[in-house]
């Protein structure tokens, strides 16, 4: 597997996690989300993890854990919003049995809310997340690792996105307190990294990660679950 070389942005420090979920011999991760974290990945071949986060994510676990033994797969698809990854949960998810499921979703919802619409609000979303979450822990014991959606305004139209992105992002963070999930700060570890760079370095459109945005994405996942 290819994998792109790290960056040196470092993500944002944090005095406490969520968690972290413990990965355990054999598990079965599964990534599930929307082009962010699909990346280029080739439909409908299974066993693609696109050319970001995800793929950086594997190499590491494999190289730093190999004892683990662990399946990853990747079923992210470009454009989806929540409740379009909730219309395929059942046969994108519950079929494949993941034992650790990481869910990032929520930017979509933003927006398409700020800009073409159908607005789709923080209570609708932050439903349609809870019924994932709850059918596959009804399924089978599955532990969650949640991503905050994020974004890296470019333009003067993605500042006024905030508000809305950080009433999701609050969302993802109380549906992490209710199922015991682990959170991965992205939102912050961007923000943070912005700071120090042209934000176009991390999110060249504000929203999809440059190779340098992957890097830093993997790590602050890696980081948050104690790899």
């Amino acid at each position: 597997m290819a994998v792109v070389g790290w960056s040196t942005v470092r993500p944002a420090s944090r005095t406490c996690w969520d968690g972290p979920v413990t990965l355990l011999p054999h598990d079965r991760l599964l990534f599930v989300g929307d082009s962010v974290t699909a990346s280029g990945r080739r439909l409908p071949d299974a066993n693609d993890l696109g050319q970001g986060y995800v793929s950086l994510v594997a190499a590491e676990l494999t190289h730093r854990r190999p004892e683990l033994a662990l399946t990853v797969a990747n079923r992210g698809v470009n454009g989806d919003t929540s409740p379009m990854v909730q219309a395929r949960w059942a046969h994108d998810v519950l079929t494949w049995r993941p034992t650790v499921i990481s869910l990032l979703v929520g930017v979509n919802d933003t927006w398409r809310t700020m800009t073409s619409g159908p607005r789709l609000s923080t209570a609708t979303f932050e439903d349609h997340v809870r019924r994932m979450l709850a059918a596959a822990r009804e399924r089978f014991d599955a532990r969650f690792v949640l991503v905050e959606p994020f974004i890296v305004p470019v333009t003067p139209s993605q500042v006024r996105w905030r508000p809305d992105l950080e009433l999701r992002i609050a969302a993802v963070h109380r549906l992490a307190a209710e199922v015991g999930a682990t959170v991965v700060p992205a939102d912050e570890a961007f923000t943070a990294a912005a700071l120090d760079v042209d934000p176009a370095t991390l999110c060249a459109d504000g929203v999809h990660p440059t190779p340098t945005g992957h890097a830093l994405l993997a790590r602050t996942w890696l980081d948050a679950v104690g790899i």
